[in-house]
């Protein structure tokens, strides 16, 4: 089998090297965020690379690696501490939960930029305009709309917008 990369490039990105320690401290914490929740649920990749295998070991074999920290997927299922995770595009395979954070994020779809407006209402100023891809955090989200904020810079966008706001 072979394997792919998904590149969905963030040219912002930072690669932070941990110490041993460090990492398995934060790994245990971020495995432990997640050891209580019941699938379907919001996670998004926390390490600026991650390995998607077919199965729930090392022992399968990586289908995609993931270079695109924060962004969000959908965990369909939970074998002991690997979590089987649905992408943007549709994929699905297997992540060790040290990967992955539950932070909320959500990436911009569809084929045109997207506004990020002052207040959750379709008249409201235009602060930002963010592309298709762009991975943000988000929040607030009620009425058709979510906080979304990316870089620093945050507004309003409409959840018809974004991948990963979905009620689960």
């Amino acid at each position: 089998m072979q394997t792919m990369v998904k590149i969905m490039d963030n040219p912002t990105r930072s690669i932070v090297r941990y110490g041993a320690l460090a990492f398995a401290l934060l790994g245990a914490a971020s495995a432990a965020g997640q050891t209580q929740r019941k699938p379907p649920y919001w996670a998004s990749i926390e390490k600026p690379e991650a390995r998607m295998r077919t199965g729930p070991s090392t022992e399968f074999p990586v289908t995609w690696i993931y270079k695109r920290q924060n962004l969000p997927v959908k965990v369909v299922a939970v074998h002991s501490v690997w979590r089987k995770v649905q992408d943007p595009d549709g994929e699905q395979g297997w992540l060790h939960v040290r990967l992955l954070s539950p932070e909320r994020t959500a990436i911009v779809i569809g084929k045109d930029v997207s506004a990020l407006r002052d207040s959750p209402q379709a008249n409201a100023h235009v602060s930002w305009r963010v592309e298709p891809g762009v991975v943000g955090t988000i929040d607030e989200c009620e009425k058709g709309y979510c906080r979304f904020e990316t870089n620093g810079r945050y507004g309003y966008i409409q959840t018809s917008r974004i991948w990963g706001d979905e009620a689960l």
